[in-house]
């Protein structure tokens, strides 16, 4: 009987190291996965641009540029404009004329005083690449860019307006390839050197000591399309104090020009 036990013994050992020999002695290292490449982060710019100086001793030359986005025509600025008779260029959307015919024939009135150019469609920014800038959804390619521009366009020529010169992009911010290929449509792509009302939120006594602080050779941006922001009340008295200081006020169209990254060359 201890010999069978013996023997079982034995063969149970020897069964158990021939599997063994055929078990790796440890499991193969897990796959190393590398992290998919970083798409390069999308550079966004947001072009200066000044006008000639007038080269002389005494009152600066500024170019006031106004925006209208959305919304409707502030009357505290349009009239302040007209009233002291001051040239402004002044970049409109489509969806903006539209609802705005009223202050659409002031501005055809007064050849003299508005140059109105493009602001675009839809009032989207002009980028390229999908994005989202300050919460508003980009063009996102090429060919909606392109629509953004040219559906702003027909609509100024359908309005009885002027063929545009000029492009401001909603946010006025852009990447470098929408630059050229806004370029090469044919355009000058509006920059700004001062930002007279941050984007029409800020109060009334801010916004008049930014536009009024503006030097010989600014341009300023602010908006003529929230009439019920307090920003609206502090343009209107920047206007008159620029006026009453002497200032010579030219549009963007009238004078020579400066802009980066190649927005205007």
């Amino acid at each position: 009987m201890n010999r069978i036990l013996l023997a079982s013994a034995f063969l149970l050992v020897s069964i158990s190291a021939a599997f063994a020999d055929e078990i790796p002695s440890a499991l193969p290292a897990p796959a190393v996965i590398s992290p998919a490449p970083k798409a390069p982060a999308l550079k966004l710019v947001e072009p200066h641009l000044h006008i000639a100086r007038s080269n002389i001793a005494g009152p600066a030359r500024i170019a006031l540029t106004f925006d209208a986005c959305m919304g409707q025509a502030d009357e505290r600025i349009l009239s302040t404009l007209v009233r002291e008779r001051i040239p402004t260029t002044i970049f409109v959307t489509a969806r903006w004329l539209k609802r705005n015919p009223a202050a659409l024939a002031v501005f055809l009135q007064n050849p003299d005083l508005f140059e109105l150019e493009n602001h675009g469609q839809n009032h989207i920014p002009a980028v390229d690449t999908p994005t989202l800038i300050y919460g508003i959804a980009s063009a996102g390619s090429p060919q909606a860019v392109r629509q953004e521009v040219e559906g702003g366009a027909a609509a100024m020529v359908a309005a009885g307006l002027p063929p545009p010169h000029w492009f401001r992009g909603s946010t006025a911010k852009y990447d470098l390839s929408a630059i050229g290929e806004i370029r090469a449509m044919g355009y000058r792509i509006a920059g700004y050197s001062v930002n007279g009302d941050g984007g029409s939120l800020l109060g009334a006594g801010i916004t008049e000591k930014r536009i009024a602080s503006a030097k010989d050779g600014d341009v300023v941006i602010s908006h003529i399309n929230q009439p019920t922001h307090a920003a609206g009340e502090g343009v209107a008295k920047a206007l008159v104090d620029l006026k009453a200081k002497g200032t010579q006020f030219v549009r963007l169209g009238d004078v020579e020009d400066t802009g980066d990254d190649k927005t205007t060359e």
